[in-house]
């Protein structure tokens, strides 16, 4: 059985999710963009994927760290946006104890995972355009293979105290979750115990990860542009500002979008409660739905191996 609003003396079972507090009559037209996005999302991801995947000429470390960020895409929005919609198609609710938890896992997890790789790719530019004759030697299929696992282990170790903190709590006040994800302080405001803990934490491991993925991505590229600015050749220097210039795009629109997100959530009151909860569900649709595009436009590699893997499914 489930623990209605109202009741506190039975044990939560499952959640459930009503979205956006202030729509319940409207929210489900959010669905008409909500689904192209996804659609869009999921199917760039997996051409860019299959493309990787199948031209040998992309089989390099650049490639194979755009492959990471792609499939953790993938998870991302495959975790978030099918339940919300079938909340609004179906209104579908309901998310068992466990599930919510494992959501709340994924998206602690995968986000930093996703700006890990964002500061790997920073740093693979760096290489690139500052040290281009020690590339070779340094950013290697083994580098790649290395990054990887740094960037799981890191984030894992990092982040899963988070949903373990959350679940230790006694939920016996109510299980309605005023959000379309299971967001920690969202699910453990549900509960009767103190739940400082689980703020302080999230803040200071967000603040940790993300931050100094930020501070040492926007340190890479000042020597990016410091490198670039001395370049004798124009045509050199044009050719590395655009090659970086689409890393760079994406990597602070996911950042910004992510700032925007955590201020209007601290704002409280003075922001409607709609407005981080919309925030939030774009930041798991629009990146990854950006980020294939932008690279195949902006990557002439990338976009000749699209081309020949559309070519070879005709």
């Amino acid at each position: 059985m489930t623990l209605s609003i109202n009741s506190s003396s039975t044990q939560v079972t499952e959640f459930l999710m009503i979205c956006f507090p202030g729509m319940q009559d409207t929210q489900h037209w959010l669905s008409i963009p909500l689904t192209p996005l996804l659609v869009l999302a999921l199917g760039a991801n997996m051409v860019l994927l299959l493309a990787i995947q199948r031209e040998a000429s992309l089989h390099e470390p650049m490639y194979y760290l755009l492959a990471v960020l792609s499939l953790l895409d993938v998870i991302l929005c495959l975790t978030v946006i099918p339940k919300i919609l079938f909340i609004f198609w179906f209104n579908m609710k309901p998310i068992s104890f466990t599930g919510c938890f494992l959501q709340m896992f994924v998206m602690n997890t995968f986000l930093p995972m996703e700006s890990s790789t964002f500061l790997i790719m920073a740093y693979d530019r760096y290489i690139a355009i500052c040290h281009p004759l020690h590339y070779p030697s340094i950013i290697t299929e083994q580098f790649v293979v290395k990054a990887a696992i740094f960037i799981i282990f890191r984030n894992l170790l990092a982040t899963l105290p988070t949903p373990i903190l959350a679940a230790r709590l006694d939920y016996c006040a109510g299980n309605v979750i005023e959000n379309c994800i299971c967001a920690n302080i969202s699910v453990a405001r549900l509960s009767c115990g103190d739940i400082h803990l689980n703020k302080l934490y999230q803040f200071v491991s967000v603040w940790c990860l993300l931050g100094s993925d930020l501070v040492l991505i926007l340190l890479s590229y000042c020597f990016i542009l410091k490198a670039v600015l001395k370049l004798q050749s124009g045509g050199a220097a044009t050719k590395a500002l655009s090659t970086c210039g689409s890393h760079l795009i994406l990597i602070l629109f996911f950042y910004t979008l992510l700032l925007v997100f955590i201020f209007t959530n601290k704002a409280g009151k003075k922001v409607p409660a709609e407005v981080p909860i919309l925030l939030n569900v774009l930041h798991h649709l629009i990146p990854p739905a950006l980020n294939p595009i932008v690279y195949g436009v902006r990557t002439q590699e990338i976009k000749h191996g699209i081309l020949k893997l559309l070519k070879y499914q005709k």
